[in-house]
């Protein structure tokens, strides 16, 4: 893993729309997601920052331990977080490493109109269940040929109905027109976004490597904050992780 390191609040400072988030545990949940997509790390997000909003991250769990700045509710499934506390509960809470990669150039104004439209539409979708999770991710491997002769039922599957964090992050970039739409959103997993992938972006935009961000301890929301492992949460398994 990459060895250079920020402290959480300038990592923060630094964000910008379309920097990616990703996060790595050592639980056996975190473990499993990891094996069963061959991917380093288990969790993708995505920084927006518009404006005089605080930064916020884009993205996908079963979670609810944060408000959603866009609803104002706390419910499963694709939300907008507060980028910092998001960080602290995966990092302290889950028990999570975690990187930032930076975009470069800046977006425009029209990709971060973009990234607008897609919250609008995708926030509150529901988590898929670890089988549909699982289905869909395998369907995005399958030749094209195949999919054309796959069930009512497979198709629905691979809709957008559920989703989860790499695809919600696809689904976005797809939008900004940083990725193109040659590959089905549910291809992508985790480990796609991270350096070793070589993620191919549209003409003149780039990914930076991963920046190790440290999260303080005895934040709120870690083990021996308010929301720890058992505050109103309970214990935290499988159904937390992305």
């Amino acid at each position: 893993m990459p060895d250079a390191s920020i402290p959480l609040d300038e990592a923060v400072d630094l964000t910008r729309t379309g920097d990616l988030w990703l996060f790595r545990g050592h639980s056996m949940a975190d473990r499993a997601i990891q094996v069963a997509t061959n991917s380093p790390v288990n969790h993708v997000g995505m920084s927006v920052v518009i404006d005089d909003l605080p930064p916020l991250m884009w993205h996908a769990e079963l979670g609810r331990s944060l408000p959603d700045v866009w609803s104002g509710t706390r419910h499963r499934g694709v939300q907008l977080h507060d980028l910092r506390a998001a960080v602290v509960v995966w990092a302290a809470k889950y028990g999570q490493r975690a990187w930032l990669r930076q975009l470069d150039p800046a977006v425009t104004s029209e990709m971060e109109d973009a990234v607008l439209g897609t919250i609008a539409r995708l926030d509150g979708t529901p988590f898929p269940s670890t089988t549909r999770l699982a289905s869909r991710w395998l369907l995005g491997r399958v030749p094209a040929a195949l999919k054309n002769q796959a069930s009512e039922a497979s198709l629905e599957t691979a809709s957008l109905e559920t989703a989860y964090c790499a695809e919600v992050l696809a689904v976005t970039y797809q939008a900004m027109g940083l990725l193109s739409g040659t590959r089905d959103p549910n291809w992508y997993d985790a480990g796609r976004f991270w350096s070793g992938d070589r993620l191919s972006l549209a003409a003149g935009f780039r990914l930076g490597g991963e920046i190790a961000v440290h999260v303080p301890p005895g934040e709120p929301g870690g083990p021996d904050g308010p929301d720890g492992p058992e505050g109103p949460e309970g214990p935290q398994t499988l159904a937390a992780r992305c």
